[in-house]
């Protein structure tokens, strides 16, 4: 792809790492752009800047935030007792809503996959394991996708806690094995959180 402009070509470069994202894409979307008046570019630009710069990851449960604690985890209706585990603030968007489940979240930063070089070292593991293990969770739900490196990551934690006197749920199969949660309609994702297994009972499934 030829360019008349470095810089046109250096904006197209980096907007196609996207994900998703393709040189054709980039080329559409930056050149939509420079059609935009100036200021709505930059008002892109100090967005982009200010999120880079200046966001967090909630101290308690490592979902994106804007606070040393978010919004869910400081709130005083959220059920304590009971965790739901994902894989991302996707996931935790999806389950929200459904408005079907009051308790609070762990984000684990993404799925144990030994092929993308993803080891248990590499997620947010071990405080979720601590958290248990300071006996005030009561039950903890694995909502990660239904995949083989979904069901792997969840059997980790399991055997890192199965000792400990806490009930471990999964959520219902109605979502179609293989599927992203954040993929899934609001109705389904909001029956699988209400209608969970026992843990041990998807490992006979």
């Amino acid at each position: 792809m030829e360019f008349s402009s470095k810089l046109l070509e250096k904006a197209v470069y980096e907007m196609s790492q996207l994900p998703g994202i393709g040189k054709r894409t980039a080329l559409r979307l930056v050149l939509h752009l420079l059609r935009q008046p100036k200021e709505q570019t930059l008002h892109l630009a100090s967005a982009l800047q200010l999120m880079r710069n200046d966001i967090k990851f909630c101290k308690s449960c490592h979902n994106i935030s804007d606070t040393e604690l978010c919004e869910i985890c400081a709130n005083p209706r959220r059920t304590e007792e009971i965790i739901c585990v994902v894989e991302d603030i996707r996931d935790v968007m999806a389950i929200e809503n459904t408005s079907s489940f009051k308790g609070l979240y762990h984000v684990l930063g993404g799925k144990i996959s030994p092929m993308d070089g993803v080891g248990p070292n590499d997620l947010n593991i071990t405080t979720l394991v601590n958290k248990v293990k300071e006996g005030h969770v009561k039950e903890l739900i694995f909502a990660l996708s239904s995949t083989m490196e979904g069901d792997t990551t969840n059997f980790y934690i399991f055997k890192q806690i199965q000792d400990c006197d806490i009930v471990m749920s999964t959520i219902a199969r109605g979502i179609s094995v293989g599927n992203e949660l954040e993929y899934t309609d609001e109705v389904t994702l909001g029956r699988s959180i209400l209608n969970r297994i026992p843990f041990e009972a998807s490992l006979k499934s």
